[in-house]
């Protein structure tokens, strides 16, 4: 029940036909392109979610210190 390599080929001719080899590999390169883009993506925004922690963390010691000196005074 499943597609053999004959089924296959033949879609891919006809595919080849209609649209033309150029426009395929346009196509391929587009495809290629928008997936780089999206895993630069995710991966800034992991960065980012690191810094903004980072940052966080900084910011909560900083605010701790200030206590403990308010504390001694």
């Amino acid at each position: 029940m499943g597609i053999s390599i004959w089924q296959l080929l033949i879609l891919l001719a006809v595919v080849i036909l209609i649209f033309g080899t150029k426009k395929l590999k346009n196509v391929g390169g587009d495809l290629g392109s928008a997936i780089k883009g999206f895993k630069s993506a995710v991966k800034d925004g992991d960065d980012s979610k690191q810094q903004n922690k980072v940052a966080q963390d900084s910011d909560t010691s900083v605010k701790s210190e200030s206590v403990k000196k308010e504390d001694n005074v």
